[in-house]
Order: C-alpha cells, then structure tokens, then sequence
C-alpha cells in the first residue's frame, strides 16, 4: 500500500516539475535573412477556388454517405 501511495507521489511531483524544466531551457534561435519577397500564391491561376470547391464537395459527399441508406428493416424472416 505504501509503495503505491510513494508512487503516486513520485508521478505527481514529476508530472508537476517537467514544465518548469522545460521553460529553465531557452534556445537560441536567430532568424535567417530572406533575400527577396515571397511570391507565395501569385502565380496560383485560381488554385485556391478549386480547392475550396473540392473541399466542398466532399463535405457534401461525407455528409450524404453518413446520412444516406435509411432502410433499416431487419433480413432475416
């Protein structure tokens, strides 16, 4: 019985510590210089309005197959 209650406590002050261990620790990071500016997304050609029409459209079908087939009579006699 004491060995659980000693366990126990080990795990609670463990579990307690470990944050306060893991902010002691600070990283040093610096940032990398970027040589021009992001051409991210202009050369897209409307990709963004596909994907929103396909992610749509599976909403719908997951939505139709979760709800369809309301034949629930029993197969045997």
């Amino acid at each position: 019985m004491k060995f659980r209650t000693l366990f126990a406590a080990t795990a609670a002050v463990s579990m307690a510590a470990s944050p306060a261990l893991a902010q002691s620790v600070q990283a040093d990071r610096t940032a990398a210089v970027a040589a021009s500016e992001s051409q991210l997304g202009e050369d897209a050609g409307g990709a963004g309005i596909i994907l929103a029409i396909l992610a749509a459209a599976a909403i719908i079908a997951g939505i139709v197959i979760a709800g369809g087939n309301e034949d629930d009579t029993p197969t045997s006699p």
